[in-house]
């Protein structure tokens, strides 16, 4: 089985994309892409690669009836700056392996999230984790940057004097805010890397780390482009039904009334309306 280089990707190695205000994505190295995934699966029956149409329907077999060893196969490493309160949400997924920067070796630099003010927002209603659609006006999103920028800055200036009073840099971080940025270097396999971006790119994502798999996505279009339109086909775009709503949805397309009711009908009505799988 040769060695896999793809010139796309070899394009973009080790080239900064930026993310938010003081953050971004590098993809430092890749192993394989879209012929390691085609040669692992036909390893099986001794055959190799066939035609770029013939690996492209392989492709999508694979993802669509959810073989996933072949997408193992491919592993991509990414170098990574985000606030802290992007990262703690990102290591959730805990199939990535990460080595990120230590506030006990390193003094941390005075690099904080700040918000644009299209994205300062009051609670949304409806959703208990999330931000209302509608921003606030100009005069009062300014008002909670300001706040913000304020508490950051009396922050750093009280980690700034304890080191220099000679506090262990492990004492002196502790109350660093969640808005400090950190780096952290993140290797996971494509499998994996997909049931990230599934999670991470929907819209009910928080939008901070929404931009960051934005990114990524493009990122594995250049690594294995026939994976990452086989996943945007199914996974990102497409919708799972239950059993339950695949017998109301043949009801419904057989004339009869949907049998669901409540909570359960409005879910699959949203389904419906804007396929979007919840």
């Amino acid at each position: 089985m040769a060695h896999c280089v793809v010139p796309a990707a070899e394009e973009i190695l080790d080239k900064e994309y930026p993310v938010l205000d003081k953050g971004f994505v590098r993809l430092v190295d890749y192993f394989g892409g879209d012929q390691r995934i085609v040669q692992s699966a036909r390893v099986s029956y001794g055959e190799g690669t066939k035609t770029v149409s013939q690996d492209g329907a392989l492709i999508d077999y694979l993802l669509r009836h959810q073989h996933t060893s072949p997408f193992e196969q491919v592993v991509m490493t990414f170098h990574v700056k985000m606030p802290i309160f992007v990262a703690r949400q990102w290591v959730r997924h805990r199939m990535g392996r990460m080595n990120e920067v230590s506030g006990r070796y390193s003094v941390m630099k005075e690099e904080f999230y700040v918000p644009e003010l299209d994205k300062v927002s009051p609670q949304s209603k409806d959703n208990k984790q999330g931000r209302a659609t509608e921003a606030f006006d100009t005069a009062e999103a300014q008002k909670v940057v300001d706040n913000l920028v304020a508490g950051q800055k009396a922050a750093y200036e009280n980690y700034s004097e304890l080191l220099d009073d000679g506090v262990a840099r492990e004492l002196a971080r502790v109350n660093l805010p969640l808005s400090l940025y950190t780096e952290f270097y993140w290797e996971m396999d494509l499998h994996n890397l997909f049931h990230f971006l599934k999670l991470r790119l929907d819209s009910h994502a928080q939008y901070e780390i929404r931009v960051y798999a934005e990114v990524m996505l493009e990122m594995c279009k250049k690594v294995a482009p026939m994976a990452t339109e086989s996943f945007i086909n199914h996974m990102e775009h497409g919708v799972n039904f239950s059993g339950e709503e695949m017998e109301a949805l043949r009801a419904v397309m057989n004339g009869q009334p949907n049998p669901l009711e409540g909570k359960k009908l409005e879910r699959f009505n949203e389904k419906i309306a804007t396929g979007t799988q919840l």
